[in-house]
């Protein structure tokens, strides 16, 4: 099993990678297969953001390890003009939903409740699959109230975890 405990800096080479969804890139906890099936056990540092897409990890026998975001089912979101797309973007946020922002575009995880509420608000929604990387948040949370893996999404924003001073 190769075991990482520690996030490195990025390099020009690497001897594995991990392509993971969001919700396993959210983990601090987590046993995946590498791209070339090995058993793979990250045990890493609680409390941080999320790994991102070029991320890189470094295992206990000395290889680095590159992190790949995934594609996954996600709703891409366009609107007619400026305002709108605020006003859909203020509906998510009020809701705590991860959102990844874009230029004339936001991307959420796929939620037949939040496609619904933009519905009604006017917004085009379509339904992509591509790697997801949301805005990790103003205060380091993930805290939502999406109904998608709501069974295993479980980590608290740190401005939740009393006692914890940075």
């Amino acid at each position: 099993m190769l075991v990482i405990h520690q996030r490195t800096e990025p390099r020009e080479r690497w001897d594995a990678e991990l392509h993971l969804n969001y919700e396993a890139r959210s983990k601090s906890r987590l046993r995946c297969f590498s791209r070339d099936g090995e058993d793979v056990g990250l045990f890493l540092e609680r409390g941080q953001p999320p790994l991102a897409d070029g991320d890189f990890l470094l295992a206990n026998d000395g290889r680095a390890v590159r992190v790949c975001a995934a594609p996954e089912q996600l709703m891409h979101v366009t609107c007619a003009n400026p305002r709108e797309l605020n006003r859909a973007a203020y509906h998510l946020g009020n809701r705590h939903v991860a959102l990844q922002v874009g230029e004339g575009w936001l991307r959420l995880l796929d939620d037949y409740v939040l496609k619904a509420m933009l519905d009604q608000l006017g917004a085009t929604v379509e339904s992509i699959e591509a790697p997801f990387q949301p805005e990790h948040g103003a205060y380091g949370g993930g805290h939502h109230h999406s109904h998608h893996g709501e069974a295993e999404f479980n980590y608290a924003p740190k401005l939740h975890q009393f006692g914890v001073r940075k």
